[in-house]
């Protein structure tokens, strides 16, 4: 458990320039961990309400559309309870995985924009499976040849 708060309390291999998430933060350690499962399980909620709420006729897709991306972002900070949101947004703007970050953020907007700026419901679809699939190529990045093998499987498949 020590070498899991090093690691992520940024001091695994003599700490970081940049300064840890210890010392970024206020929050104790238990109290990051219980943010941050308390947030990553109220984003998957969110998603997996969004998905039953989605076959209710006149309103299921916009509710769809905001549940989901609700769920998504709370998703995403719930890591900045373990990191600290500083070291989380510089981890979002790295060069492997800055091209997935802007695509799954501009989805989440267009995804509310298709919902009730366009009252586009196929757009609005369109966006959320575009937004699970840059939301899956960001977290396939924290994981090492995850990228690598995933691509290696479609080509396989082609």
């Amino acid at each position: 458990m020590d070498k899991l708060k090093q690691v992520l309390g940024g001091q695994d291999g003599g700490g970081s320039s940049d300064g840890s998430a210890n010392q970024a933060s206020t929050l104790a350690w238990g109290t990051r961990m219980k943010g941050f499962l308390i947030c990553f399980v109220l984003g998957a909620v969110c998603s997996i309400l969004a998905t039953c709420l989605l076959w209710i006729p006149g309103f299921g897709l916009p509710v769809f559309a905001v549940l989901y991306t609700i769920g998504n972002l709370c998703a995403l900070a719930s890591t900045m309870f373990l990191i600290g949101p500083l070291r989380q947004l510089k981890n979002m703007c790295a060069k492997v995985r800055a091209l997935a970050t802007v695509i799954m953020l501009v989805c989440l907007v267009l995804t509310l924009c298709a919902a009730f700026w366009w009252k586009n419901n196929g757009l609005a679809l369109l966006f959320c499976v575009l937004q699970f699939l840059a939301f899956t190529w960001y977290g396939l990045s924290y994981i090492p040849f995850a990228r690598d093998a995933v691509i290696k499987m479609f080509s396989l498949c082609m």
